[in-house]
């Protein structure tokens, strides 16, 4: 299950219809890294610089024109840094199109199969912003880990797996199922999910191609899912959950 939804989930993404959905996400990454660029330069110049300056007024005179410097030196460092803030940023702004990648490959592979519930968007940006925590902690410390010589690419893989792996399943799972079902069925298939977060992992490892993660990862997971719910019989239909939720508050009152 997990070759086969890999494999799936990469033909999707390069897809036609995935396109839109791809060219938004690299497109507004690209522009907060730009952002990011100029802002540590225009804060530097305008604030760091000045400063020091005041701190140090007996400085050389040559320290007041340092200001070009200041904004390489910064590009420089936040060049250096890409790799680390790449998987974040990508992450936080693919976050907003999950659900229309998770929509694309339910249509597309399981017409049969009940639509999956789309969040609402206050949950979707929440869980953006989960999605760019749990990525951030994980590079981070999965960075530290690069100090100590040989368990520095086992715990990237390691680390990320995990993270990776219970996310993007609960996400996938979420669309048919309550928090609660979801994690649990997450925890029954732990070994399955942890394994297919090793191949997102792999994923993110590859320079440039990682800007397509979190749509990869979206796409892997819902094939994932819809295949072990067919195998175990138990995809529900969110609608039906729905419309019970909706009688039972009526019933309540």
């Amino acid at each position: 299950m997990i070759f086969t939804s890999a494999r799936l989930a990469l033909a999707d993404v390069f897809s036609p219809p995935f396109r839109a959905t791809l060219w938004k996400t690299l497109g507004l990454t690209l522009l907060v890294l730009i952002g990011l660029w100029f802002g540590i330069d225009v804060l530097f110049e305008w604030l760091a610089l000045p400063f020091l300056t005041d701190l140090m007024p007996d400085m050389p005179q040559w320290v007041d024109q340092a200001g070009t410097l200041a904004g390489w030196a910064a590009g420089l460092a936040l060049a250096v840094g890409l790799a680390f803030l790449i998987g974040p940023i990508s992450a936080i702004i693919a976050g907003l199109f999950l659900d229309d990648a998770a929509a694309l490959v339910e249509r597309g592979s399981y017409p049969k199969a009940p639509d999956g519930q789309e969040m609402p968007v206050l949950r979707s940006i929440v869980l953006s912003v989960k999605f760019f925590g749990v990525v951030l902690l994980g590079n981070l410390f999965a960075l530290f880990l690069l100090l100590i010589p040989g368990v520095n690419l086992i715990a990237f893989f390691m680390v990320n797996g995990y993270l990776l792996g219970r996310e993007y399943f609960e996400f996938a799972a979420l669309r048919y199922r309550s928090e609660a079902d979801a994690k649990d069925m997450r925890a029954r298939h732990s070994g399955t999910v942890f394994a297919a977060g090793l191949v997102i992992a792999g994923f993110l490892a590859i320079p440039i191609v990682n800007l397509a993660t979190p749509l990869f990862a979206a796409a892997f997971m819902v094939h994932l899912h819809q295949r072990i719910s067919a195998k175990t019989g138990s995809l529900p239909d969110p609608k039906l959950r729905t419309r019970a939720a909706v009688e039972g508050a009526r019933a309540a009152r």
